[in-house]
């Protein structure tokens, strides 16, 4: 039966597990600073439709690069993510309508298989010259946000990016934390506007944001310079 005291229609054993799941996520942010979506999503999307998890995941970010924003955006570099984030804008509602047009199984699927892509080609250290010009910048933030309209994980594409900057583990992780605060402010609009942010999904939100943030708190404390070079 579902849980009375969550939102959305989940037992209180999918509900513990995706509390567990949110921590562990928010673990990861707070050390590399991305990758929070992308573990929710592929975790829990087998008991969660994607349309559901995306808003939810709309204020874990936030929150978490509110967090992260002192320690995060003095080391970013500004110009790069200037242009992640106009494409960003460009690409989020062309997968977002793609999203709420196909079934949930569907978009389940298509969201679980670019995770999968993604991480084989960041665990590859796999390098795109072309993404280092203002252009190649340009097309990953679309890219990015077509990505993040389907799967909320825009942040993975984001990252691929930076990988290929060779920039200094610092830097990465400040334009990636810029990068999703700034970006999430102009996809809010793009939810709302197709009815995917709800009212439920924002409760929900609320109830898993604690167990994220303290997970995000302890991710920073483990990123010092004894770690870096992870």
């Amino acid at each position: 039966m579902p849980d009375p005291w969550f939102p959305l229609p989940l037992t209180p054993v999918e509900v513990a597990l995706l509390l567990g799941i949110t921590f562990a996520a928010g673990l990861v942010r707070g050390f590399a600073g991305f990758a929070l979506s992308a573990l929710v999503m592929a975790a829990a999307a087998s008991f969660i439709a994607p349309i559901l998890l995306i808003p939810i995941l709309w204020f874990q970010e936030m929150a978490a690069s509110l967090l992260m924003a002192r320690g995060g955006w003095q080391s970013a570099n500004r110009t790069r993510a200037g242009l992640l984030v106009a494409g960003n804008w460009i690409g989020w509602p062309l997968g977002l309508w793609l999203t709420v047009s196909l079934p949930a199984t569907a978009s389940g699927r298509i969201a679980l298989g670019m995770i999968l892509v993604l991480a084989a080609l960041q665990m590859l250290k796999v390098n795109i010259p072309a993404l280092a010009t203002r252009g190649g910048t340009l097309v990953a933030g679309v890219l990015a946000g077509i990505v993040s309209g389907v799967a909320h994980v825009g942040g993975m594409v984001v990252a691929l990016y930076v990988l290929s900057q060779n920039d200094t583990a610092r830097t990465m992780r400040g334009t990636l934390v810029l990068y999703l605060f700034v970006g999430s402010l102009g996809s809010l609009i793009y939810l709302l506007a197709f009815g995917v942010m709800t009212l439920a999904s924002a409760q929900a939100a609320m109830f898993l944001l604690p167990v994220t943030l303290l997970g995000v708190w302890l991710g920073t404390r483990l990123f010092n310079p004894r770690w870096e070079p992870y």
